[in-house]
């Protein structure tokens, strides 16, 4: 049977994708039966090319396929042949040849219920079918790729494997979710991509893949293809431990980086580390500090170097600065091996307009809000995630779940969850739309926080999950089932405020300001806090912790380490900036290496060691951790001593035999025998000092035994005379327990 040229190719169907308008490519291009007859056409459309050939795959030569159009498109009966069969075609160019698996014969790999979870918001592993996977289909392994774009026109992807020509791959979209699909064999891990989106009004946008997995930097912006060899993991150990961790009873001294700028190389020390720097340099110096564990600073792929990473347009793609996603695992794994955790930074509050990444993604304001007064943050100038669309919901469910599945990832801190909760968040009054009982919080979002931290506590048990949260909302760190937001921890935004502008004062005038060193006791068991003195503390403007401390060098340093020891001793875990253990002079820059030189220095390394004995003795005493959120674990001695500025507490383990006395003297007065309440008839010892020589002080304190007396005092059975020293923390324990402890 003759077969007629306009059964080969169909002029519609080619006017439609040169005008880059909707057509099933899938339909018309590959290999087709031909209507009224038993033969087989192949068509396919290849720009400049000269010559094809369909070939089986073990190149016997089937049909020679015609040019039946000027713009590329070739088309040819197979002869005898009645049935598909897997094929390739031989493309000969003016200067070369290149053979090609045909993606159009090939069907969808999407799953059923993959789809139904995305479309319900419910879905944990979206990044396993949507953006660039590793797939194979009949034994020929390709990369399958998937973008959701509803209300596209027409989605292709482009790169360097088709010379970035929009009409090359175009998808096939799946009415039903808007997922666009298609399956391209041959390429190679590293190659590059993006989308090329049609919108309906016929605007072409290049949109960097939301669930890519990598990327290059600016200002190209393209998706990169992953390894697809799975890593083989280490830690096993530490990751079955960490199912049954309790972190509220452990304890959790947290050192906060930023992994660009935390230490440089190079000979003009502009150069980042890279992961295999980092696990030589970063773990050990972790370890020898004494913290727990590392937090770091935003690593999805962001492109202004000046947003820190608080402004992502690659959520699911680990930045290019330290490495690749292997390295990356290759990190944390050694990190984990060492008996660190290590908790990320996570940013759902917001993202940037850059043009190729979510903003208007098919031309319609898709995984943002489209009305300004709840799509926009005023602050930043960063667009609001819809938090009530069920697919940009499994987008960020998915991406937490991803962190914390593919990279081991022991906890997410979330940036910015006030923002989230409140509609009139940093509004005037006509600038935000309310909800629709008329109130101010976003129950949208309010929904979302609490199903993100009830599925991941159920799918990754002993992890840990964190809210910046600044305000005084109610339950943050309650159960969901008692319409609490879910999560573990909350950063004592109040504590941290309060504190820094007390010990920013002159110590003459402390004493008129007391509370603030105290009123963090009055809520204290109102949620689960993390005491946090992050990043934000020492930038714009702010100074360094150093800085922000009245009178010359020895009353700034000693300042700092008596309000390190105040904080060590406090209820609650511990955060603490990179530079901050060290005293850094200047606020930390986002461009530059922290001042390591700084520790040639006496009083630099003198706070570097309080920081390294307060982390050792607070990870060796139970009582400074097991209680944290139990009024039962500290009693005030002395809160009230506004005209002398000292603090006295005690901190118990459930064991109350097993406890710590906190003196704490916020000013330069030596305070002689200073007489404080202690609850047992033993001897005690000072066992820290910050005023010690060891760590830049005047030395004076109590050395030796310190005898208690009977006779009630603080509420106490018994009681001892102390040297309180100048702008000093000194740590009592009782005889009995430093026999435990050695």
């Amino acid at each position: 049977m003759t077969i007629k040229h306009s059964q080969l190719v169909d002029t519609g169907f080619v006017q439609a994708l040169l005008s880059k308008n909707y057509i099933d490519a899938f339909a018309h291009l590959g290999m087709h039966p031909v209507s009224g007859s038993r033969q087989l056409v192949v068509r396919c459309f290849l720009p400049e090319a000269r010559k094809v050939t369909v070939t089986s795959l073990d190149n016997k030569k089937v049909a020679e396929l015609e040019l039946v159009n000027d713009a590329g498109f070739f088309a040819g009966t197979l002869g005898r042949r009645t049935k598909p069969f897997l094929y390739q075609l031989v493309v000969e160019y003016d200067d070369t040849q290149i053979n090609i698996v045909d993606p159009y014969q090939f069907q969808s790999l999407l799953q059923a219920d993959d789809l139904y979870l995305f479309a319900e918001g419910k879905q944990l592993q979206a990044e396993r079918f949507l953006g660039a996977n590793w797939q194979q289909q009949q034994g020929i392994d390709g990369v399958n790729f998937c973008v959701w774009a509803p209300n596209a026109k027409r989605v292709s992807v482009t790169g360097d494997f088709n010379c970035w020509n929009g009409d090359q791959h175009v998808m096939r979209l799946h009415p039903a979710n808007g997922i666009w699909e298609i399956f391209i064999p041959g390429l190679k891990p590293q190659q590059h991509y993006k989308f090329e989106v049609v919108t309906q009004a016929g605007h072409c946008l290049q949109k960097a893949d939301p669930y890519a997995k990598a990327m290059e930097p600016a200002p190209n912006n393209a998706s990169l293809v992953c390894e697809h060899k799975a890593y083989q993991w280490s830690d096993n150990y530490w990751m079955q431990a960490r199912k049954h961790q309790q972190w509220h009873q452990q304890a959790m001294s947290i050192y906060e980086v930023h992994l660009p700028s935390w230490r440089r190389k190079g000979d003009d020390g502009r150069h980042y580390l890279s992961y295999t720097d980092l696990t030589e340099q970063l773990i050990p110096y972790v370890k020898q500090m004494g913290f727990t564990h590392l937090q770091l600073m935003p690593i999805s792929e962001y492109p202004f170097d000046g947003s820190w990473g608080y402004q992502p347009v690659g959520m699911y793609a680990p930045t290019y600065r330290m490495g690749n996603p292997t390295q990356l695992k290759q990190f944390i794994d050694a990190c984990h091996q060492a008996g660190v955790g290590v908790l990320l930074d996570w940013v759902p509050a917001h993202f940037p307009t850059d043009p190729h990444g979510l903003t208007q993604f098919d031309g319609t304001h898709l995984y943002e809000h489209e009305d300004p007064r709840l799509g926009t943050h005023p602050d930043w100038n960063t667009l609001i995630y819809n938090y009530g669309r069920a697919e940009v919901r499994s987008f960020l469910l998915s991406n937490a779940s991803y962190w914390l599945r593919e990279f081991h990832f022991d906890g997410l801190r979330l940036d910015a969850v006030s923002s989230m909760l409140y509609l009139d968040y940093s509004r005037e009054p006509d600038q935000w739309l309310p909800n629709i009982y008329g109130g101010r919080e976003n129950l949208q979002a309010i929904d979302f926080l609490k199903e993100l931290n009830r599925l991941l506590y159920q799918t990754n048990p002993g992890i840990c999950m964190i809210a910046e949260e600044s305000t005084a909302w109610p339950g943050v760190t309650g159960q969901v089932d008692n319409n609490g937001l879910g999560f573990g921890f909350k950063w004592n935004m109040g504590w941290m405020n309060d504190t820094l502008s007390y010990i920013k004062r002159d110590p003459i005038h402390r004493q008129y300001h007391h509370h603030e060193f105290t009123f963090g006791l009055v809520y204290n068991y109102t949620e689960q806090f993390i005491l946090s003195l992050s990043h934000d503390e020492v930038v714009h403007g702010k100074g360094s912790l150093l800085h922000k401390i009245p009178g010359d060098d020895w009353q700034k340093f000693a300042t700092l380490r008596a309000y390190y020891g105040f904080m060590w001793g406090h209820p609650g875990k511990k955060l603490l900036f990179m530079g901050d253990e060290f005293a850094q002079r200047d606020e930390w820059g986002h461009d530059k290496s922290l001042d390591w030189h700084l520790l040639q220095y006496e009083p630099h390394q003198g706070v570097q060691k309080w920081l390294q004995d307060l982390n050792a003795f607070y990870r060796a005493t139970p009582a400074l951790y097991e209680s944290d959120y139990q009024p039962s674990g500290f009693a005030w001695l002395d809160c009230t001593n506004s005209a002398q500025s000292v603090f006295v507490f005690i901190r118990y383990a459930q064991d109350i035999s097993q406890h710590v006395i906190f003196v704490v003297n916020m000013t330069p007065t030596i305070q002689s025998g200073f007489r404080i309440g202690v609850p047992t008839g033993e001897d005690y010892i000072e066992c820290l000092n910050s005023d010690s020589l060891f760590y830049g002080g005047s030395n004076v304190g109590n050395g030796g035994h310190i005898s208690s007396h009977s006779g009630h005092y603080q509420n106490m059975p018994y009681s001892c005379e102390v040297t309180v020293p100048p702008l000093g923390c000194i740590l009592l324990v009782p005889h009995s327990m430093t026999v435990k402890r050695s």
